[in-house]
């Protein structure tokens, strides 16, 4: 679970400052104010994890990859190549990451991991790693930093105060470029007698950025058939192209989730169903081959109790659009962190604020009776889902610190991240001037226009 988040020089955003991770994080802002850049820096530091070359720092993608982010240029704030592009990302590590020094047999402990990294441009104006740190810690003081920096002779060298790193005898040979941004190289490693533990570091790094999922705001249209073979995808997909294929998948290998602690089991394809049910958007919902050993599927629902069986294709649009957010939340393995762009789009106002509900399920869910300790980026505009969330904080159901909302703006060239401060009463205490519109101007107006009419009625009835 990602637990902070700090960028600077990244498109829109000069400095967001330091930006806390909670389970469930909700950034509100208008269009272009540059909240959908945050995700975007995660996807390609995913996409470099999983690409298949070592030296390329920084991934900024292609038509095949998660993200195209263009020229190293263009994804630096105004687009100085002058400046570094810096972040700053931390994680809660499953269990405890333990490091033993085999030298002094000295031993690091720690919950979480923090990753601090520089890119400046070279000469071909492609990114270079300038600093790569990693920070060790415990109960939120670090207990181990280990800093690959370059000094006055634009020389790689690596330090740690805690951590005393041992050359091997011989000559001082030089260290090498790291591999992508974050990982130490094996030359650079065996330079020394004591450091293969990076490579733990490393590994900690390429999963907690290998759990991330995206599910973009414009999503696929229903189909009248969906084909599916047996696979397991690894989530539904940008524009949820993969839910049903995640539904049957899921369901064929018995998945068992429930709501929270002492709450009902379901297979998932049950699951998924109820939760559409209790939102209200319809009655009952199906997937089943169109016949008896094909692989071709379809997908039935029931508007209304009395109504009967139709494709998802001859509904309401809002049922195929909320399938993939829904589905995603409970789909993705155990400490994944999913980030959504608008998941309430095409849908009412009172299945807006449900949708609330369900991100909140899918925080506490269980699945064979163990926490799955999901995290939920959400980036919204809908005021129904934050209001159905202030009411969960004030009746308890939610404490406020399992729950970050961030207010987006963009007054000049540089957006800004304001925290709003959520209390126990489920009250924001600094509430942001047009947060959701000059609600009171409208009003006034409303009421003035009324005002007036009202006189030109009467003039006109003397």
């Amino acid at each position: 679970m990602l637990t902070s988040l700090h960028i600077q020089n990244f498109k829109a955003w000069k400095d967001t400052g330091p930006i806390r991770l909670a389970p469930l994080t909700v950034i509100f802002g208008a269009n272009s104010a540059g909240k959908s850049s945050l995700g975007h820096l995660l996807l390609a530091l995913k996409q470099t994890v999983l690409s298949a070359d070592r030296k390329r720092p920084l991934h900024l993608g292609d038509e095949n990859s998660l993200i195209e982010l263009g020229t190293f240029a263009e994804c630096l704030h105004n687009h100085d190549l002058g400046h570094p592009l810096q972040f700053e990302l931390g994680w809660r590590v499953p269990g405890k990451l333990e490091i033993r020094d085999p030298l002094s047999h000295l031993k690091f402990v720690g919950d979480e991991l923090r990753l601090n990294v520089s890119l400046q441009a070279d000469k071909k104006e492609q990114p270079r790693i300038q600093r790569l740190a990693y920070e060790l810690r415990q109960q939120q003081h670090a207990t181990l930093v280990v800093d690959y920096f370059r000094d006055e002779k634009d020389k790689p060298e690596i330090r740690s105060e805690q951590y005393r790193l041992v050359r091997n005898t011989g000559r001082a040979w030089p260290l090498d470029e790291p591999d992508k941004f974050y990982r130490i190289s094996d030359q650079s490693r065996a330079r020394f007698q004591n450091a293969e533990f990076l490579s733990d570091l490393a590994l900690q790094t390429e999963a907690a950025l290998g759990s991330v999922y995206y599910l973009g705001p414009l999503r696929e249209h229903p189909k009248r058939i969906y084909s599916w073979s047996g696979e397991t995808p690894e989530s539904v997909g940008q524009k949820g192209e993969f839910s049903i294929a995640a539904i049957l998948a899921a369901s064929e290998q018995e998945r068992m989730l429930n709501r929270g602690p002492k709450k009902r089991q379901y297979r998932f394809d049950a699951f998924i169903a109820q939760w559409l049910k209790d939102l209200g958007i319809i009655e009952r919902f199906v997937v089943k081959p169109v016949a008896e050993g094909r692989k071709e599927y379809e997908v039935l629902v029931k508007a209304h109790a009395s109504a009967s069986d139709v494709k998802i294709t001859d509904v309401g649009f809002g049922v195929s659009q909320v399938l993939p957010a829904l589905v995603q939340a409970f789909y993705c393995p155990p400490n994944s962190t999913v980030w959504m762009e608008q998941p309430e789009i095409h849908l009412h106002p009172q299945v807006q604020a449900e949708l609330a509900d369900v991100f909140i399920s899918a925080i506490k869910s269980r699945e064979d009776s163990k926490e799955r300790n999901i995290q939920l980026i959400v980036e919204s505009h809908s005021e129904h889902f934050l209001n159905r969330l202030q009411r969960r904080v004030a009746e308890g159901e939610i404490t406020p610190d399992d729950v970050a909302v961030y207010f987006c703006r963009r007054p000049g060239s540089a957006a800004e991240l304001e925290p709003l401060r959520l209390n126990m009463f489920g009250e924001i205490e600094n509430w942001p001037e047009n947060f959701f519109g000059d609600e009171m101007a409208d009003i006034s107006a409303r009421t003035l226009a009324a005002m007036q009419r009202k006189i030109e009625q009467r003039k006109d009835d003397e």
